[in-house]
């Protein structure tokens, strides 16, 4: 087993208290928007070995075997193939989509031999791998996932329209386009995607809509009028992103609000947006995001357009299965991946982890203490450790000094190499 040190990445839209408050550890001062727990190269978490501090890719490249397992090893290589994240969003991060893995290799080979730098702030492919992803809340969770069905998207702009009329102001060609768009005979994911493209390329008209609409709508609610959440959530996005696209965007997409404890997955060419709160985010490693508006940073439309799935659909929940032992375990339809939590009182019996491969476990809550038939570790809230495959099984024990009288933690094995 190895201690881990591992990265905050203080993006301007995190929260300056979050991690820190959940992880009992003290806040920096600023955004503390990520804490990475894994082997990425941009970020990998250095592990506490014998021989002193390692780099967690560097540990894994030189003993793939013993640390991944040989059928991990076989299936992904020798990288681990999940990367793990406490996720903390004050304000909205970008809007996103994440490429299949053929696409991811295709085009970072393409962005390769044309000579962009791999840290160049307009590349889009980072590595060759796909970026499936699932998002468990912590606290109240609020996301943009997926698109809502074309008859809602237009009853949300027509509203938008009467809101912007009742204010004296004519209504915006843009949107009269938009609508003409959602009402089309057109099949779903065409009607969907036309409508996107429309928003996202309408260059100084979007800026204009997105500011008569996030005004007239905000008038509506100051004089009392009851706005569904979708409609909030323009006001709320204009405020943080002036005149972006991804405030119009906002309503061509299902608002999902999680409470603690519930899950979505993210599969590749689903759009995405988290708008608030915290969340265990846990994924394939990889940093490959195609980015279409609520950001500074670099937009690509056309790449966006080729790796967004169109068709409209409820965003994709994962299921809590509660085990005879009673962990509770998320199981997304990833290989590379599976989420557990782990509760246990201070005179509970011993519970094992499930595990496929490596793992990587981290408390917040408490402290255990964590066997195997090589080693055994105190793990206290806030800390985190990588368990290499060769260590298995391994239990949860209470550990007697806890203060709590409960400990919590997580935990994420590989879920399987045939998905």
């Amino acid at each position: 087993m190895f201690a881990l040190t591992n990265l905050t990445r203080d993006y301007p839209w995190g929260s300056a208290t979050a991690i820190a408050g959940l992880l009992g550890t003290t806040p920096s001062g600023g955004p503390e928007a990520e804490l990475w727990m894994g082997a990425h190269p941009d970020s990998p978490s250095i592990a506490n070995t014998p021989e002193g501090p390692v780099a967690l890719d560097t540990l894994i490249a030189e003993h793939p075997i013993s640390t991944l397992g040989a059928q991990a090893h076989a299936e992904f290589g020798a990288h681990l193939p999940f990367l793990v994240k406490f996720l903390a969003a004050e304000r909205a991060l970008s809007l996103q989509v994440h490429p299949t893995k053929s696409r991811a290799k295709k085009r970072f080979a393409e962005e390769d031999a044309a000579g962009v730098p791999r840290d160049d702030a307009h590349r889009n492919y980072k590595d060759v791998n796909h970026k499936p992803e699932m998002l468990l809340a912590l606290t109240q969770f609020e996301a943009l996932c997926g698109f809502r069905p074309c008859s809602e998207a237009a009853q949300l702009f027509r509203t938008v329209g009467m809101a912007i009329a009742a204010t004296g102001t004519r209504v915006p060609a843009l949107l009269d386009q938009i609508l003409k768009t959602l009402d089309s005979s057109m099949a779903a994911p065409a009607v969907v995607r036309q409508a996107f493209e429309t928003i996202a390329g309408g260059g100084q008209g979007t800026r204009t809509l997105v500011d008569l609409a996030a005004s007239a709508l905000s008038a509506t609610a100051e004089a009392g009028g009851d706005l569904p959440s979708p409609l909030a959530t323009v006001i709320e996005l204009a405020r943080q992103y002036p005149g972006d696209p991804g405030v119009l965007i906002s309503l061509l997409l299902n608002r999902v609000s999680l409470a603690p404890g519930e899950a979505i997955y993210l599969p590749a060419g689903n759009i995405h947006a988290y708008l608030h709160g915290l969340g265990l985010e846990v994924m394939a490693s990889s940093d490959n995001v195609m980015r279409g508006g609520l950001t500074g940073k670099h937009v690509d439309i056309p790449e966006l357009l080729e790796t967004v799935d169109f068709t409209p659909g409820e965003a994709p929940v994962v299921p809590t299965r509660v085990t005879e032992l009673g962990q509770k375990v998320w199981e997304p339809p990833f290989a590379e991946f599976a989420l557990q939590r782990v509760e246990i009182s201070a005179d509970g019996a011993p519970v094992p982890l499930v595990q496929n491969g490596p793992l990587i476990v981290v408390a917040v809550s408490g402290s255990v203490l964590l066997d195997s038939p090589r080693s055994d570790m105190v793990l206290g809230r806030g800390e985190s450790v990588f368990i290499p495959a060769a260590e298995n099984p391994v239990m949860v024990h209470p550990h007697a000094n806890a203060a709590a009288e409960t400990s919590v933690v997580f935990a994420v094995t590989c879920q399987g190499f045939n998905a």
